[in-house]
């Protein structure tokens, strides 16, 4: 698949245009599926490893790896999950969970915003500034809770 920006995804597995056509539009719309699913449970296991430390790429590293639609779906996904386990943590006892959660979430943005002051491509440059514009929302989603002191969902 190439978008409309060159951006180019391999299919998961061979496809061949064969038949009629009206049958091999619908097979070929199948294999795209398919293929953004596989992408997305493979960038959603390598996500969980962001913040693991050694041997496992940072967010800002990640989303290089994966065509901008599945960078952007896997880092609202983490945010969602996220965000859920903090109110867990404050329903467990955890006073500053969501406060402590804040702090990643804008040492996220700052990752990414070194990352566009150096020389990228052009889509990468737009993937991770597209990534920013909806990390500085989540991250005032994040701060509001703390505000308001927003302690369940």
């Amino acid at each position: 698949m190439i978008s409309n920006e060159g951006e180019y995804v391999e299919f998961s597995s061979e496809f061949e245009c064969v038949g009629a056509v009206e049958n091999y539009l619908c097979d070929l719309e199948r294999m795209m599926q398919k293929t953004l699913r596989d992408l997305i449970e493979a960038a959603k296991i390598t996500a969980d490893n962001w913040d693991l430390g050694d041997g496992f790429k940072k967010r800002h590293e990640w989303l290089e790896d994966y065509c901008a639609q599945i960078s952007l779906l896997g880092t609202q996904i983490i945010y969602t999950e996220e965000t859920i386990r903090q109110f867990d943590d404050m329903d467990g006892g955890s006073e500053n969970a969501m406060k402590d959660y804040a702090v990643v979430t804008k040492k996220r943005i700052n990752d990414l915003i070194e990352r566009v002051r150096v020389n990228l491509d052009d889509q990468l440059r737009v993937k991770v500034i597209t990534i920013i514009t909806i990390d500085v929302h989540a991250r005032d989603v994040t701060d509001m809770f703390v505000a308001r002191k927003i302690a369940d969902q």
